[in-house]
């Protein structure tokens, strides 16, 4: 008797996934994908860009323009003629040489100490042990939260009562803490490996050497973020250098915007004034413009912890 055919197990169907028809293949430059990219992309990317540049771009033009083009009821965009006599005005009208200086001094050394400050702060509240570091670290967060604007009246009092008005170091001293520098480099020391200071200190180095021979080297975006930041911010301040000076010897280029306002009246001096403000902010354009990525490198690196 033959053994019986052995039985034929017939598998389920296994689902694969359905590929889509010609006519379903989404194309990366159809109708809808670019429809969905301008409107999410270009849109708002142009819109913000406009925000900003459309008043700079008025500026610059109205510095080349003469009284009648500025104050008139029949409006002129682009100026007649590229006339310098603006520029030559507002920078005879007033010492503008000498805010120029005032300006220069006033931000390398205020800045030059915030950063130092910055990187000697982070850098404690990282890899040196003491007591009460988060408490202290907590303090600098709400520092940075508080507008500056409620620090003004004990400030002039302060530096007024030391004798500092009028005065460059009565302009700088105030605003030598950042908390927005060492918040930002604490973020980035804590993404370092401990081993390269843990290497360096079974070697004999000190937290001084650790500091400037290891932190630091590596830290080179973090730092140039801050120094950029803090330096544009002292060379654009305008509330405090306003009520702590009141001399033409001692005002910042900001501040002396204000005579250059003042000293032309009845809507003439409206070109001479865009000129200056054209003077003022060029130095600082320039600067941004140039090394601009370390910004976006340096706040890349410290938006990672651990």
């Amino acid at each position: 008797m033959s053994a019986p055919a052995p039985a034929v197990v017939v598998d389920s169907p296994q689902e694969f996934p359905r590929k889509p028809s010609p006519n379903e293949t989404l194309l990366p430059f159809s109708r809808a994908n670019l429809l969905r990219t301008v409107a999410t992309g270009y849109v708002p990317l142009i819109t913000a860009t406009l925000v900003v540049f459309l008043p700079l771009l008025w500026m610059l033009l109205s510095s080349f323009k003469q009284p009648g083009e500025i104050v008139t009821m029949d409006l002129k965009i682009l100026p007649e003629s590229l006339n310098l006599e603006n520029y030559a005005t507002a920078m005879t009208t007033v010492p503008f040489a000498q805010f120029f200086a005032n300006s220069l001094m006033v931000t390398v050394v205020g800045s030059s100490i915030k950063v130092i400050l910055a990187i000697l702060t982070g850098y404690a509240l990282v890899f040196v042990r003491f007591p009460f570091k988060n408490v202290i670290f907590v303090l600098i967060l709400v520092a940075l939260m508080v507008p500056a604007q409620v620090s003004i009246l004990p400030n002039y009092i302060l530096i007024a009562g030391m004798g500092g008005k009028n005065t460059l170091w009565g302009i700088i001293l105030p605003g030598l803490g950042t908390a927005f520098g060492t918040f930002l480099l604490r973020q980035h020391f804590l993404t370092l490996p401990p081993s390269i200071l843990e290497a360096a200190e079974i070697d004999g180095a000190g937290h001084w050497r650790r500091l400037w021979q290891i932190i630091v080297p590596v830290s080179v975006p973090s730092i140039a973020t801050v120094a950029l930041v803090t330096v544009v911010s002292e060379w654009n301040d305008y509330i405090w250098p306003l009520i702590i000076t009141d001399r033409p010897e001692t005002m910042t280029l900001p501040v002396g915007l204000t005579l250059l306002q003042n000293s032309e009246g009845n809507g003439a001096g409206w070109g001479i004034l865009m000129a200056g403000a054209v003077l003022v902010i060029v130095p600082i354009l320039l600067v941004f413009a140039a090394l601009q990525r370390y910004i976006v490198a340096g706040l890349t690196q410290g938006s990672v912890t651990g």
